[in-house]
């Protein structure tokens, strides 16, 4: 009955730190992913602002088709770059996230054989 005892104690502690460990790397990924989104959104709207003062000083309706064709090729590619990156560090969030559980899963899936 002490044995079975210490082995639950043992068990919840794991889980326990598992779960602080998770929650630490999860926080520090939350924490690079909002300054990521930030950084992005900060240099969208610097680039932006650039293309309506480019615009505004225009003179024919070549250079500003030109200019406005600029803005929608270098605001798209600069979006599909950044969806990108969002996607790896969410990806890379999930995996940090899961391995302090690696341990614990590992135990149980043997255990329900």
């Amino acid at each position: 009955m002490m044995q079975q005892f210490e082995t639950i104690q043992k068990a919840g502690k794991e889980n326990v730190d598992a779960a602080l460990k998770a929650f630490g790397v999860t926080s520090k990924g939350v924490q690079t992913i909002a300054v990521e989104t930030t950084d992005y959104a900060k240099k969208s709207f610097e680039a932006g602002t650039a293309t309506i003062e480019k615009l505004a000083a225009v003179k024919t309706l070549d250079k500003a088709i030109e200019i406005q064709t600029d803005y929608v090729k270098t605001a798209f590619e600069g979006a599909v770059a950044q969806m990108t990156k969002m996607g790896e560090l969410y990806t890379a969030l999930a995996k940090d996230a899961y391995k302090p559980f690696e341990g614990i899963v590992a135990k149980a899936v043997p255990a329900t054989k």
